[in-house]
């Protein structure tokens, strides 16, 4: 059965998309701990990310900086924090979240709750700073 993210890849669900390529898509979390909180993910659906193809993944994490670069372009912060935790979707992914401090990365304190409006928004500004 196809996970909720092969979904978004083929159109069945929709995504607020920040990049996509052959082999990739980025689009933002609609639970996310941050503005501009986005998941990478490779289109192959793979549970573990460790079992993703050695060229596929370091595929995935260049695809992931151009993303991390163009998110920070448009979202006031530090850095990007990357985590991949993997239980909550079956399904390779890499979680960019913009970070000032270590305990931004937490998924403990709550996830912020953003209007379609506002995550359109951040998708186009983010978008719109996305270098391939």
């Amino acid at each position: 059965m196809a996970t909720i993210f092969t979904k978004i890849v083929q159109g069945e669900i929709p995504a607020h998309k920040i990049a996509e390529t052959e082999d990739y898509l980025a689009f933002l979390d609609v639970r996310p701990v941050a503005k501009g909180h986005t998941l990478v993910i490779p289109k192959k659906e793979v549970d573990y990310i460790f079992d993703v193809e050695d060229d596929l993944l370091g595929g995935m994490m260049i695809f992931a900086k151009g993303v991390a670069k163009a998110i920070q372009a448009v979202v006031p912060c530090k850095k990007i924090g990357i985590a991949v935790i993997g239980l909550e979707v079956p399904h390779a992914h890499i979680h960019l979240i913009p970070i000032n401090a270590v305990h931004d990365l937490s998924f403990e304190k709550g996830f912020l709750s953003l209007s379609q409006e506002e995550l359109t928004e951040i998708a186009q500004k983010i978008r719109g700073a996305y270098e391939q």
